[in-house]
């Protein structure tokens, strides 16, 4: 079985990416390394810097992720910003940022992966779409990415991601399964 290793100390992302790429005979082996978090609102330039970072220091093949959350009624607020917002706002102060506003809004992912055979990292994305809840719902469990799954509903959906159940969340990732940035990821790496 091949290995892979994440650096990332969210292990709600280590499950994530890890359920996608068991089903394609590929190992995930978290590496909970501090990353660097580049100035920056293009989430490639930071998996990049992330990835380049780890690979440095594990020195063997490994992913590093990095997520964007974009409120469009707010020109995308807060991008790649989304833990200091959260730090300084918090949830409750992008909530009243968009009230009275349209509440469409998206998580932008990107994965980089990089090892000995590549020059350069290569790149999986994908959005999910979905609209902000009027307050916080639901209950934070160790599944998660963070604080916005309290807010977020996906598309086509009455809840929030805290709200689900594991297995409605089950259900609802193996919905998406195919067109996520874990999933294309995992059909290149497993063809290498």
């Amino acid at each position: 079985m091949k290995q892979i290793y994440f650096a990332t100390t969210n292990r709600g992302k280590v499950n994530s990416v890890s359920n996608a790429l068991t089903k394609y005979g590929v190992e995930v082996v978290h590496c909970p390394l501090e990353l660097p978090e580049p100035r920056s609102d293009d989430l490639k330039k930071i998996a990049k810097e992330k990835v380049l970072f780890a690979y440095e220091k594990i020195g063997k093949p490994c992913i590093a992720l990095d997520s964007g959350f974009y409120v469009h009624s707010l020109n995308g607020f807060p991008k790649a910003f989304v833990n200091f917002a959260l730090e300084t706002i918090g949830i409750d102060g992008i909530l009243r940022l968009v009230d009275g506003k349209p509440r469409n809004c998206e998580f932008r992912n990107c994965l980089a992966y990089l090892d000995e055979t590549l020059s350069e990292p290569a790149y999986f994305e994908s959005n999910v779409e979905g609209l902000l809840s009027d307050f916080p719902r639901g209950e934070m469990r160790d599944y998660y990415w963070g604080k916005l799954f309290l807010v977020f509903i996906p598309k086509d959906a009455n809840k929030t991601f805290a709200e689900m159940t594991f297995e409605e969340y089950q259900e609802w990732r193996n919905q998406r399964y195919k067109d996520s940035f874990a999933t294309n990821f995992a059909e290149w790496i497993s063809q290498r």
